[in-house]
């Protein structure tokens, strides 16, 4: 990695990244536009696409073109690679020629000749309490990524790990809210159909939830999706069920 000098400073590009992830977008399409990102900024990036973590497995995420698609798909064929150490080792992992990295004795030689990638940069996406995968940088020339290239890849890993937590804790933000507006359509069917009190038709639901084995939030689905009554259900059921438990 030499110390080449692009024409725009470092703090400019750095600059650049934090505006453009900050943007209102999906965190899908925040993804997209990191690794569009990258080949526009890096002096030395050619592709680059995401890895990210799924529970325990890896899946290959946006990228810019086949080119990623294509080497993330032999590393999990062969099982070895760069994108996959990264984030197993939860490190950078940089190399200048691939054709002759000992790491990857079986992967490189082959992304080297079929698709002519020589370098890549790999960078752990994370934040103080999880992973999310790694941004990988791949460059069709030896030794490809200049001093600057780190510093710029650095940050915009940083400002990617940090949209993606966002949207992962939008997303489960969104999620309870709904299931708690299910929840709330079905109390307020069994209010009016039975007349009870808002605690007695949570308990109604929840007496059923128990008694069919089944998840409160499924039982409330159905009732607001049929607007069907379990048969021999009545208010002195749902009251029953609203008796505290006997200590």
């Amino acid at each position: 990695m030499d110390d080449r000098i692009r024409d725009n400073s470092t703090d400019r590009a750095a600059d650049q990244v934090a505006r453009d992830l900050q943007r209102p977008r999906t965190t899908a399409e925040r993804m997209q536009r990191g690794v569009d990102l990258a080949v526009e900024l890096l002096e030395g990036c050619d592709h680059a696409g995401i890895t990210l973590v799924r529970g325990r497995t890896l899946t290959a995420g946006p990228a810019t073109d086949d080119i990623v698609a294509l080497g993330d798909r032999l590393q999990d064929q062969l099982g070895e690679g760069p994108c996959l150490d990264t984030v197993r080792q939860s490190r950078t992992m940089y190399t200048a020629d691939l054709r002759h990295d000992k790491r990857w004795e079986t992967w490189g030689p082959q992304v080297a000749e079929k698709l002519g990638v020589r370098s890549l940069l790999s960078l752990l996406l994370y934040t103080h309490d999880r992973s999310y995968g790694a941004l990988n940088l791949y460059s069709e020339r030896v030794d490809g990524f200049t001093a600057e290239d780190l510093v710029v890849a650095d940050s915009l890993a940083t400002h990617l790990a940090v949209a993606m937590a966002d949207g992962e804790e939008i997303e489960h933000r969104g999620v309870a809210m709904i299931n708690r507006t299910v929840i709330g359509q079905a109390e307020g069917i069994l209010m009016e159909r039975l007349g009870v009190l808002p605690e007695e038709a949570f308990a109604y639901l929840r007496g059923i939830s128990q008694r069919s084995n089944r998840k409160l939030l499924d039982v409330a689905r159905e009732l607001v999706s049929t607007r069907v009554l379990p048969s021999g259900v009545d208010r002195s059921i749902a009251r029953e069920d609203a008796q505290p438990d006997p200590v």
